[in-house]
């Protein structure tokens, strides 16, 4: 099974779980993975199910270079591992876009990433997005502004 016949056959398990009274028609989502490359995909991944990764943050430029809309509250988005397998659906619950140094411990620790510091917070991201934004001629800067985005997971498989 190739993956998008996978994406579609979760989704799928994802309607059947919802009331029947509810317009399932109308749902729609997006299917993607965090990070950049499959081991990255598959760590913050498995925090995600797990329940320690409950935020993520994006910088805008990147948004802009793909000409992809900001996150919106209520959207539906199929987590996927490094491979491209689906491993859970979350749906954003809140959207707030402030400058990177404007970002909390909070926010960090609800990241769920390293030792859930601030200091591990801003480190990790800072290289990542040196890394990233050089990609489309970017480089980071503390003003820069970013999408600070609180998801909860609303489904994963039996299995997972």
């Amino acid at each position: 099974m190739q993956n998008e016949d996978k994406i579609t056959a979760y989704w799928q398990a994802y309607l059947e779980t919802l009331p029947k009274e509810l317009d399932k028609a109308a749902l729609t989502y997006t299917a993607w993975a965090f990070g950049s490359g499959a081991e990255l995909a598959d760590e913050l991944g498995a925090l995600v199910v797990q329940g320690t990764k409950t935020a993520t943050l994006s910088v805008i430029w990147e948004y802009e270079a793909e000409g992809e809309a900001l996150p919106q509250i209520g959207e539906l988005n199929i987590i996927l591992d490094g491979k491209g397998t689906p491993i859970c659906i979350i749906e954003t619950t809140e959207i707030e876009v402030k400058p990177f140094n404007q970002v909390d411990a909070q926010f960090a620790y609800d990241e769920g990433e390293g030792d859930r510091s601030f200091a591990y917070w801003r480190d990790a991201h800072w290289g990542y997005y040196q890394r990233e934004l050089a990609k489309i001629g970017k480089a980071p800067h503390p003003e820069m502004e970013v999408v600070c985005e609180r998801f909860r997971v609303v489904y994963k498989s039996p299995s997972a």
